[in-house]
């Protein structure tokens, strides 16, 4: 290898730069103008020259860089850096006790409410939130429950919207991940001065029932769907 700062010796030069042949010279010295031309070209042509070979030089050191280095932490670096931008704007969140995760918009803050297990909310528009809770189950399957509409309709009018709120479901589904069945649903809770538009996730491990609910004013709705659908779409449970 190379050291970088051996370009410029004149041995390099020697060696790989090109000189202009006597008989040009010659045959240039009786113009001026001609001399000139020569010259400028001559010095164009050889820093071009060097700029090739140190192009070449880097290269080489690159290569055998790249050889020194285990492939896999080449591999691991690329592999971070495609996460980081999958994950965007959102971080995580592992319950490694009670078996669930997902994601959450960057700048939410956790908070802690009565009756829920886990609650991270914009400080600025607390009606952005997303919270997690869970209730003991006999049941194996989360169809043993009912079709995703039925279930929906159940869990927003008993447990998910305040009792006084009059609620509305949009919509409801049916996915499975990793061999378990999530419901998700999308609905509005109306309170007197307010709208809120939310999304849910469902689902059954551990003995447990699973919701996770996140939603913002409906004035906000469309500038924060995308990333509500990015949280409800996060949610895993998992076995502890």
């Amino acid at each position: 290898m190379v050291p970088l700062h051996n370009l410029s010796s004149p041995s390099i030069s020697q060696t790989f730069l090109p000189s202009a042949s006597p008989q040009l010279y010659r045959k240039c010295s009786k113009s001026p103008k001609l001399v000139c031309v020569f010259v400028r070209e001559e010095k164009q042509l050889c820093a071009a020259s060097m700029a090739s070979f140190q192009d070449r030089i880097r290269r080489r050191q690159l290569l055998a860089l790249g050889a020194s280095v285990p492939g896999s932490m080449l591999f691991d670096q690329t592999s971070v850096s495609f996460a980081a931008e999958t994950k965007k704007g959102f971080l995580p969140v592992t319950d490694k006790k009670d078996g669930y995760s997902f994601l959450y918009p960057f700048g939410w803050q956790e908070v802690v409410v009565e009756g829920q297990d886990k609650v991270l909310k914009d400080v600025i528009e607390p009606l952005e939130s997303v919270s997690v809770n869970m209730f003991p189950t006999s049941k194996q399957d989360l169809r043993d429950f009912g079709p995703p509409q039925e279930v929906a309709e159940t869990l927003i009018k008993k447990v998910l919207a305040p009792t006084t709120q009059k609620t509305k479901l949009i919509e409801a589904k049916e996915q499975d991940f990793d061999g378990r069945t999530y419901y998700t649903f999308e609905f509005t809770a109306q309170a007197p001065k307010f709208i809120r538009h939310a999304l849910s996730a469902i689902c059954i491990g551990n003995g447990k029932l699973y919701t996770l609910t996140t939603g913002a004013n409906e004035r906000r709705w469309d500038k924060m769907k995308d990333r509500l659908y990015t949280v409800v779409d996060s949610f895993r449970v998992f076995n502890v």
